[in-house]
């Protein structure tokens, strides 16, 4: 006679196959594999409330190879998450809320939307370090009001990525001890044996980073793996990865062969499997009773946990009032952000870099919200993202709210998203635009989750001069613009850019980008009263000239203030043109046709500025060729030379107008 677990194990295989077989699309293989994997994570550690999926102090979950997703809904539906067998049965399609990889706000239970390799690893760092900063600040003697883990699966795929190993030597270098990875060591790629390209010993080199790595021969010894995740616990000095010894495809005709990575086993494959673990036969999507009744007896436990944090965080509050409001308001995510206070910041400067600038605002804010967190991919003096006063997280100080990430800007991002998803924070990370190429990966997934996740891209064009084309960013600001669901701007002096921090903190559900100057630029007094009105339109009339308007000159960043002179030149010889700002074309899209009409009069010539690539602007212009741009690599030499060769000048400017006039 199986045992509870035996039995438990095999409905998460059989419902994870039936999955895929109804779909006639997935992987069966990973679920087979990892089934007591997961089981064991789930039925003997995870602190969860189906009832509630976002209680705050619950355990967090990431299936970082996510397209096991059938094994990931498989759990969630025995574990009583709102995941019926019918959205089992609508694995793979439309409308349903079990997708092909999971998609964090989609399916309840899902901590984080995985399914490119090394990214969920990742993103596990960034849980872990949300939970200890918050912990640090909150819990006193008796009140552990923060206090939970991050477990998650990993795989060969996964350690093959740059991104986890970036993310693996942070982890060890932070010794985040509430940190477990189970790391499904099947051997096995679609391409066939690991040999082939992936030889080094994966638990050396964690040991290298700094992690506890244990081993557990057999993936199907419930006791060895129980016993290996509480050895991993007792460890609070370090991460843990415990290898198991799996099969890819456990007990189908297909096992340990990739051919059962990513199609299903077919009718006869599925019939042959479930026979040999003596399963019905005939019956898909079978839920012995006895499994049935062994997770739900659970679900009385788990709402009394959750219920007991509750009381603990209310008599918190009575003892430590201002500490537990705080902490509320930092669960809620709502937060209030005065442009005011942050444009006051800039009354007596005439010239400062939008760079310099937004580490002006950062300064103001980091004494208003206590969640900002953050810090750059060792850049931090020249992205100008330390906050002075906050000090630094490290293993030895959880205290600090300036996180050093390393040269690791792909691991940053995706740690990055963990703190979001985590919640309790707004996280920040910077290095140049150039190479926002690294972390892209991470930007789209941020946006993908709707995430509040702030990426500070600074040194923002061919102004940054001598470094010479390998530092100046040409395409970047126009490839990030087409990403969806993410907030790109621009902005042109220090006025703007306090509007871009508040619109960065104000977004809950959408990251933001910041591109910023390395060059000092005039602050904008002169517009001051505009700028505040108008600058979160996302487009605006910055100056609509002396008399009626011939023509339009539309700029953002340092260009806007080309863009004044030009106009200025033009003014000259009787031409009045307006001068449009646009930081940040999205949320100018944001805005009624009726707006977006009167600050890009149809019938008027419109020449657009911005030193990259002139490709996109044509929607607002109507031709590339009324684009002023830079479609080539850059060059060395002093910043301000290399924008006047590439034609960035008022003359030009000015004679491309008249040449549309």
């Amino acid at each position: 006679m199986q045992t509870i677990d035996q039995v438990a194990v095999n409905t998460l295989r059989f419902l994870s196959i039936d999955e895929v077989e109804k779909a006639k699309s997935g992987h069966p293989g990973f679920p087979l594999g990892t089934a007591p994997l997961m089981y064991t994570v789930w039925d003997r550690f995870m602190n969860y409330n189906p009832k509630d999926p976002n209680w705050f102090n619950r355990d967090r979950f990431i299936l970082s190879p996510g397209h096991g997703s059938a094994l990931y809904y498989a759990m969630l539906h025995l574990a009583g998450y709102d995941v019926s067998i019918e959205q089992l049965k609508n694995f793979r399609q439309w409308g349903s809320i079990t997708p092909g990889h999971p998609e964090y706000g989609v399916t309840p239970g899902v901590d984080a939307s995985t399914g490119p390799l090394g990214h969920g690893f990742a993103m596990g760092v960034g849980f872990a370090i949300a939970e200890t900063m918050l912990a640090a600040k909150y819990n006193k003697p008796g009140f552990e009001v923060v206090n939970h883990y991050t477990y998650g699966l990993t795989s060969d795929g996964d350690q093959m990525e740059g991104v986890a190993s970036e993310a693996a030597s942070l982890a060890g270098t932070l010794g985040l001890g509430k940190l477990i990875y189970l790391y499904d060591d099947n051997h096995i790629t679609i391409e066939g044996d690991t040999e082939i390209a992936f030889r080094e010993d994966v638990g050396k080199r964690f040991e290298a980073y700094g992690w506890q790595v244990l081993r557990v021969a057999d993936s199907e010894d419930i006791d060895a793996l129980e016993n290996a995740i509480k050895e991993a616990k007792a460890d609070t000095e370090h991460p843990s990865l415990i290898i198991v010894r799996t099969h890819i495809g456990y007990g189908s005709p297909k096992q340990d062969n990739a051919s059962c990575h990513g199609e299903p086993l077919g009718a006869e494959g599925v019939a042959k499997t479930k026979e040999a673990a003596d399963w019905p036969v005939g019956q898909s999507f079978y839920v012995p009773v006895t499994v049935r009744k062994h997770f739900d007896d659970k679900l009385a436990a788990c709402a009394e946990k959750q219920a007991a944090w509750e009381a603990l965080l209310a008599d918190y509050k009575v003892v430590y009032p201002e500490l537990g409001k705080e902490l509320e308001e930092r669960i809620k995510g709502d937060v209030l952000v005065s442009r005011s206070d942050l444009e006051a910041v800039f009354n007596d400067i005439e010239g400062i870099s939008t760079r310099e600038a937004g580490g002006e605002v950062l300064q103001k804010l980091s004494m208003q919200l206590p969640q900002l967190v953050g810090g750059s991919a060792d850049l931090g003096p020249s992205n100008k993202t330390v906050m002075k006063t906050c000090g630094y997280y490290s293993k030895d100080d959880r205290t600090g709210r300036n996180i050093h990430f390393g040269v690791r800007e792909h691991a940053m991002g995706k740690a990055l998203n963990g703190i979001a998803l985590h919640g309790g924070f707004i996280p920040f990370g910077g290095t140049f635009l150039v190479f926002a190429d690294f972390m892209r990966p991470a930007v789209r997934m941020a946006a993908l989750m709707g995430l509040r996740s702030i990426f500070v891209f600074t040194h923002d064009s061919i102004a940054v001069g001598e470094d010479g084309p390998t530092h100046q960013p040409v395409e970047h600001a126009m490839s990030l613009r087409v990403i969806p669901n993410l907030c790109v701007i621009r902005p042109a002096d220090a006025l703007e850019t306090a509007m871009a921090w508040q619109t960065a903190c104000l977004n809950q559900h959408k990251p933001t980008v910041l591109l910023l100057s390395r060059q000092k630029l005039p602050v904008l007094h002169k517009y001051a009263a505009v700028i505040h009105d108008n600058a979160g339109k996302g487009a605006y009339v910055l100056d609509a000239g002396q008399g009626e308007a011939k023509a339009v000159i539309i700029a953002t960043g340092s260009e806007v203030h080309l863009a004044l002179e030009a106009q200025a030149k033009l003014a000259e010889e009787g031409i009045c043109v307006s001068v449009v700002s646009m930081p940040s074309w999205d949320m100018f899209e944001m805005q009624s046709e009726e707006y977006k009409k009167s600050v890009l009069p149809e019938g008027l010539p419109k020449v657009a500025v911005e030193a990259g690539v002139t490709l996109g602007w044509s929607r607002y212009t109507g031709s590339e060729d009324s684009v002023i741009g830079i479609n080539k690599f850059g060059a060395s030499a002093p910043g301000g030379t290399v924008m006047k060769e590439y034609g960035f000048t008022a003359e030009n400017v000015a004679a491309k107008v008249k040449s549309l006039l």
